[in-house]
C-alpha cells in the first residue's frame, strides 16, 4: 500500500481486496488498506483533475436546464409524492455552477435544500489575497443556512486510527453489496408509427427520434459477512427507526387517501413479484447463487427492493459495504464531502430495507419456488454465500442531431456532478453506451418498476458569449445624460 498498490482492483467475482478482507475477517489487512486508501484515492483524483479541467475548458460556455421527475401510466398521483426538480447549470471556462433544490429523499419523503455547487476548475483568489482556493475545488453554498463549505476539505488527510477502526467495524456489521449497470451489449431499436416509419416528437426546441435501449442489465451482487446482521435483523432495526421517526406511513397521510396508498403499495409490490420484468416488454430477471437456499431467497426478494430503493432513496445512513470507484473514497473523512465521495458507499443497507414489509409476504410464498429453482440451476456451493440479482431494463431515449452539445462533451461535466446527484449518475452510466453518430439524448426515460419510470429531460440550452465580448457599462447614468446634453448643445 505504501508503494501505491491499487486497492480498488477487483477479482474474478468482482470484489476488491478490502471487501475480501472484511468477508474473511482479516481485520489487520482491512485496517491496513483503510489506512492508505484515502490518500491514494485523493492522489488519483489529483492526477485525473487536469484532464477533466482541460476537457471542460474546451467546451463552449453555456447555460442549461435539466428536469428530473417521475411519471406513471397507472398512478396519476405519483407527481404529488415523488420528488422532482430542475437542475440549472452554468459553464464558463473550466468552472461549473449547478443550482438545485432537491438534496435527497427517503422513500417518498423529499429532502429539500436550496443549494449551489461551484466547481472551480481554475481555482479562485480574492482581490485582497486573503482567500485562495486551489484548482478543482468543489464549493457547496447552502442558501437557507447561509453556509459555504469546501466539499473536499481534508480529503487527502491521513485518517486517525480511531476513524480507521470505526470504518472497518461499520463495514463488518452488514453484508456486502455490489450494485452495477451493464450497457456493453446495449442495442437501440427505433419506435415506429402505424406507417412503419421512425416515430419522432418535439422535446423542447429539438425534434427527436424515439428509441428503446435493449439488453441493459442492472445487477446487485451480495455476499454474506460472517458475524454481520442478517437481512431480517437489518429490516427489523430499520422498521423500528422508521416507526420512531413518526411512523411508517405518516409521510403519505397529508397527500394520499387510503385508497391511493393501497394503489401505490400494489404497484410497488408488482416490482417484487416473480413476474416483474420477465418478458420482452420489461426485460429479464436472472438470479445466481452460491451458498445456502436462504441466500437465494435474499437474492430474489431483497434484490428487487435494492434496485427499486436505489432510485427512490438517497440516504445518508447505511452500510459502507458497497462497491464504489476508488475516487469515491476521496473525502471520506472530509468535513462536507459530496454524495459520491463519502456518502455513495453508505446508502446501501437502508436501500435494501425500504420495502421490507412488502417483500416479507412475497418472500415466504416464494421460498419453496426459489428452492426448486436452485436445484434446477445446480449452483456450485462454497462458503462465500454469494448471490446475484439481475434485472433487464428497457430505457427509452429521445435522440436528436440538433442539440448544441455532443455526448462526449457532456460526459466530463457529468463526471463532476455525478458525485452528488444520483439521477445524473445513472444518466451518465447509460450514456457510456455508443449512440448513433451525431446524436444527443435530449430525453431519457428509465423504468423503476413496470408502472413507474424516471424522466431526465434537457429542457433548455443557451450558448453564452465569450468573456471578451462583454462591454463595460458607464459608471453612472448621470454621466450618460451629461454626454447626451453636450451633444445636443453642439
Amino acid at each position: 500500500m505504501v508503494a501505491g498498490a491499487d486497492w480498488s482492483l477487483q477479482n474474478e467475482q468482482g470484489w476488491s481486496a478490502l471487501q475480501e478482507a472484511v468477508c474473511t475477517r482479516e481485520e489487520a489487512i482491512a485496517m491496513t488498506i483503510a489506512r492508505h486508501y484515502q490518500p491514494l484515492a485523493w492522489a488519483k483524483w489529483c492526477r485525473r483533475l487536469p484532464r477533466i479541467v482541460a476537457s471542460a475548458a474546451r467546451i463552449r460556455d453555456f447555460y442549461m436546464e435539466m428536469s428530473f421527475h417521475f411519471e406513471s401510466s397507472v398512478i396519476p398521483f405519483i407527481g404529488r409524492i415523488a420528488p422532482s426538480d430542475t437542475y440549472r447549470i452554468w459553464k464558463r471556462g473550466s468552472n461549473l455552477r449547478a443550482d438545485m433544490t432537491l438534496a435527497g429523499f427517503d422513500g417518498f419523503r423529499i429532502q429539500r435544500s436550496d443549494q449551489t455547487f461551484l466547481f472551480l476548475g481554475e481555482g479562485y483568489t480574492s482581490e485582497d489575497g486573503n482567500l485562495s482556493l486551489p484548482a478543482g475545488s468543489l464549493i457547496v453554498l447552502s442558501h437557507k443556512e447561509k453556509e459555504v463549505t469546501n466539499a473536499l476539505e481534508g480529503a487527502g488527510a491521513q485518517p486517525t486510527e480511531s476513524e480507521i477502526a470505526h470504518e472497518v467495524q461499520m463495514m463488518s456489521q452488514t453484508n456486502m453489496y455490489r450494485p452495477g449497470i451493464d450497457v456493453t451489449q446495449a442495442e437501440l431499436v427505433p419506435h415506429l408509427n402505424w406507417r412503419r416509419q421512425e416515430r419522432s416528437e418535439m422535446v423542447g426546441n429539438w425534434k427527436a427520434k424515439i428509441y428503446d435501449m435493449l439488453h441493459v442489465t442492472v445487477s446487485v451482487k451480495s455476499r454474506r459477512v460472517p458475524g454481520a446482521m442478517t437481512d431480517e435483523e437489518l429490516f427489523s432495526v430499520d422498521d423500528e427507526e422508521r416507526m420512531a421517526n413518526s411512523g411508517e406511513h405518516d409521510e403519505y397521510d397529508d397527500v394520499l387517501t387510503a385508497e391511493e396508498r393501497m394503489q401505490l403499495n400494489s404497484a410497488l409490490r408488482m416490482g417484487n413479484s416473480d413476474g416483474v420484468c420477465d418478458d420482452d416488454e420489461h426485460g429479464v430477471v436472472d438470479c445466481r447463487e452460491n451458498g445456502s437456499a436462504g441466500g437465494y431467497e435474499n437474492c430474489e426478494s431483497n434484490g428487487v427492493a435494492k434496485e427499486k430503493k436505489s432510485w427512490f432513496g438517497w440516504n445518508k445512513k447505511g452500510s459502507k459495504n458497497s462497491d464504489d470507484p476508488d475516487d469515491s473514497k476521496i473525502g471520506k473523512f472530509s468535513k462536507s464531502a459530496p454524495e459520491g465521495s463519502n456518502q455513495r458507499q453508505v446508502d446501501n443497507h437502508r436501500s435494501l430495507s425500504e420495502f421490507a414489509k412488502e417483500d416479507a409476504a412475497d418472500g415466504k410464498k416464494r421460498k419453496d419456488k426459489s428452492s426448486k429453482k436452485k436445484k434446477k440451476k445446480g449452483g456450485n456451493s462454497d462458503d462465500k454465500h454469494e448471490s446475484e440479482y439481475k434485472k433487464g431494463l428497457r430505457p427509452v431515449l429521445w435522440l436528436t442531431p440538433d442539440f448544441p452539445l455532443k455526448t462526449e462533451e457532456l460526459l466530463p461535466l457529468l463526471d463532476i456532478l455525478a458525485n452528488k446527484v444520483k439521477a445524473i449518475r445513472r444518466l451518465r452510466e447509460l450514456l457510456t453506451t455508443k449512440l448513433p453518430s451525431g446524436t444527443f439524448p435530449v430525453k431519457v426515460a428509465i423504468p423503476i418498476v413496470p408502472t413507474i419510470r424516471v424522466l431526465v429531460t434537457f429542457t433548455k440550452f443557451e450558448e453564452l458569449p465569450p468573456m471578451e465580448e462583454f462591454a463595460t457599462p458607464p459608471s453612472s447614468p448621470v454621466h450618460f445624460q451629461d454626454a447626451k446634453s453636450k451633444e445636443s448643445e453642439g
